[in-house]
C-alpha cells in the first residue's frame, strides 16, 4: 500500500487536493485518524525521523460512542525495499502496558520492515497515548521494598498503597479506568485498519501482545492475512495459575539443561535441589545482604526470601540461564552478590520509572485475569508447580504478586467473559515459544495451536521469554529469519535453523 499517498489524502480537504482530485466524503465515525508529528519517546528512536505518524481518535468506552475520546499514537516505519509488499505488519507490544512505539528498535533489530511497512500503535493508556496512564508511585514500589521480604504482608500493603495512589492520580485523567482492556484495544486495532484503508494486514505480537492478537483474531478476523505470536499467554488461561505453570516449566528446563551437560552437572550437582533448599530456608528466615549494583552508587541492602528467589529464577534467572546455576551455587556458599545484584539492578534503574502504562496493566489484570480465577486456583497451581514450598509463596504467582489485594484497590468491573474465549481460526499463524520461558510456558504454544487450524508451531531451544529478542545471537537470527520468511510464504516457512541453535554455555566457577 502506498501510505504516502494515503497520508496526502488525509491532509487534503474533502473538496479537493492541490491537483484538483476530488475525494469521496466519508460518513462520520466514532473513530478517526489524522496525520501529525511523531510522538516523543523516553529514548531517541532514529526510525521515527523517517516514519509517517499520526493519531487515532477512538471512544474511551465504545458503549458510549458519543462520550469521551482518547487518542493513540501511530507510527509507520516504511519498508526498506522499494518494491515492498502491499500488506503491512502490525506490531503488538507486551506488558500489558508496554508501548509499541517504544519497541520500534526491537522490531527493527529483526529487520521486520525488510519488504513491508511496519505499523506501531500505542495501546490505550500507554506512554505515547493520551491520556498516558503511567504512575511513578507503582514503578518505585519494587525499589522501595528491596529490603523487605518479597511476599510478606507489609510488602503487599506497600504495593496496595502505591496502587491506590496511582488510581487516585489516574482517575483525574480519565472517566473510566475499566475501559482499558483487551476488547477495547482489539477494537482500536480494527478502527486503525479501517481508517488507513488497509484491506488485509499481518499481526505480530509478543508476550501480552499475543493475548491481544488472539483476541483480535476472534473479534475481527476479516482484515487479517496472517498472525505471528511469540511468548504466548492465552486469554483463556491468563492469570496467576498460568504464571505458576510457566514458572515451573521454564525454571526446570534450565535445571535439566545443566544436568544434561557433564561439566555443569559435575560442578553443581543437583542444582534444582539446591535452589529448592534455598527457597525453603530463606522463606523461613529471610536475610539482608549488602551488595554492589552496576550503575548505582554505594552498596544496596537487598533482602533475600524464598518468594524472591522464585521470582528471581523466573526473571532475570531464565534470561541469563548460562549464569543461573553458578549464581545459585554462590548463594548456597554464602555469596549473595550474583543474585542480589541482578535482582536489584532493574528496580533501581531510573529509566524504568514512568514508562509502563499502569492503567492498562491493572485494567487487563484486574478486569480479565483476577476475576476469572480464585485465590484457591492460584494456590493449587503453585502447589502443583512446587509442592515443597509454602502457602506464603504459592499465594503470590510470579509476575503477579499481591494482585487480588491490588485489584480490590483498583476496583474496576470484570470484563465480559468473552475476553476468556478460546480462539478458533483458519488464519495462517506462526506460533513461537521458547524452551526456558518461565513467563509464558512453551507448552502454551501447542495449547493454542489445537484450535488454530492453519498453524506452524516452533519451539526455540535454550532461550527464555520472547525468542525474537533473546540474548542468544544464533537464536535471535533464527527467530527473526523465520518471522520474516513466514510473512512471505506463510506455513511453507523453513524452520531448519532451529536445529542449529547452540546449547547453553553454562558458567563453570571454580569449586570451593
Amino acid at each position: 500500500m502506498n501510505f504516502n499517498a494515503l497520508f496526502l489524502a488525509f491532509a487534503c480537504t474533502l473538496a479537493a487536493c492541490s491537483g484538483g482530485t476530488a475525494l469521496t466524503t466519508v460518513a462520520p465515525s466514532a473513530s478517526s485518524f489524522a496525520p501529525g508529528p511523531c510522538p516523543s519517546t523516553p529514548d531517541d528512536i532514529p526510525e521515527l525521523k523517517t516514519a509517517r505518524c499520526g493519531r487515532l481518535t477512538v471512544p474511551e468506552d465504545r458503549h458510549r460512542p458519543n462520550g469521551r475520546k482518547i487518542t493513540l499514537a501511530v507510527a509507520i516505519v516504511p519498508a526498506k525495499s522499494p518494491s515492498g509488499k502491499s500488506d503491512p505488519i502490525v506490531w503488538l507490544a507486551g506488558g500489558p502496558g508496554d508501548d509499541a512505539i517504544i519497541e520500534i528498535p526491537l522490531a527493527m533489530a529483526g529487520k521486520l520492515n525488510a519488504n513491508r511497512d511496519v505499523i506501531f500503535m500505542s495501546q490505550r493508556g500507554t506512554y505515547t497515548a493520551a491520556p498516558k496512564l503511567t504512575c511513578d508511585s507503582v514503578d518505585r514500589w519494587a525499589a522501595e521494598t528491596l529490603n523487605m521480604p518479597y511476599d510478606a504482608p507489609a510488602t503487599g500493603n506497600a504495593y496496595a498503597a502505591a496502587t491506590l495512589e496511582c488510581r487516585r492520580e489516574l482517575a483525574a485523567l480519565t472517566v473510566d479506568l475499566g475501559a482499558y482492556n483487551s476488547l477495547e484495544s482489539a477494537d482500536d486495532l480494527e478502527d486503525l485498519r479501517v481508517a488507513l484503508h488497509v484491506a488485509k494486514w499481518n499481526i505480530y505480537g509478543i508476550s501480552y501482545g499475543t493475548d491481544l492478537a488472539l483476541t483480535y483474531m476472534r473479534r475481527h478476523p476479516g482484515g487479517i492475512r496472517s498472525v505471528g505470536i511469540d511468548g504466548i499467554f492465552p486469554p483463556s488461561l491468563a492469570g496467576g495459575a498460568a504464571a505458576w505453570a510457566s514458572a515451573a516449566e521454564g525454571i526446570n528446563a534450565v535445571f535439566k539443561a545443566c544436568h544434561a551437560q557433564s561439566p555443569c552437572r559435575q560442578r553443581y550437582g543437583d542444582i534444582a535441589a539446591t535452589w529448592r533448599h534455598l527457597v525453603i530456608g530463606y522463606e523461613a528466615s529471610p536475610k539482608t545482604f549488602q551488595v554492589e549494583v552496576p550503575g548505582h552508587r554505594g552498596r544496596v541492602n537487598v533482602m533475600i526470601s524464598g518468594g524472591m528467589l522464585v521470582q528471581w529464577a523466573v526473571s532475570p534467572g531464565t534470561h541469563i540461564a548460562g549464569k543461573m546455576p553458578a549464581s545459585i551455587d554462590a548463594l548456597a556458599r554464602g555469596d549473595a552478590g550474583p543474585i542480589a545484584s541482578t535482582w536489584a539492578a532493574p528496580k533501581l534503574n531510573p529509566a524504568g520509572i514512568g514508562v509502563l502504562g499502569n492503567g492498562l496493566f491493572y485494567g487487563v489484570s484486574c478486569g480479565e485475569w483476577v476475576p476469572y480465577e480464585t485465590e484457591k486456583d492460584v494456590v493449587e497451581a503453585g502447589q502443583r508447580a512446587f509442592p515443597m514450598f509454602t502457602l506464603s509463596i504459592w499465594k503470590n504467582a510470579p509476575n503477579l504478586p499481591f494482585m487480588r489485594q491490588n485489584c480490590r484497590v483498583w476496583n474496576v468491573p470484570s470484563v465480559s467473559p468473552e475476553v476468556r474465549a478460546v480462539t478458533r481460526s483458519k488464519i495462517p499463524t506462526l506460533v513461537m515459544s521458547a524452551q526456558y520461558d518461565a513467563q509464558t510456558a512453551a507448552s502454551f504454544g501447542s495449547y493454542v495451536a489445537r484450535t488454530l487450524r492453519n498453524a506452524t508451531v516452533v519451539t526455540f531451544p535454550n532461550v527464555a521469554h520472547v525468542a525474537f529478542a533473546s540474548p542468544s545471537a544464533a537464536a535471535n537470527a533464527c527467530a527473526q529469519a523465520i518471522v520474516r520468511s513466514f510473512f512471505d510464504v506463510l506455513n511453507r516457512v523453513n524452520t531448519g535453523c532451529i536445529g542449529k541453535i547452540p546449547p547453553t554455555k553454562f558458567e563453570i566457577t571454580p569449586p570451593h
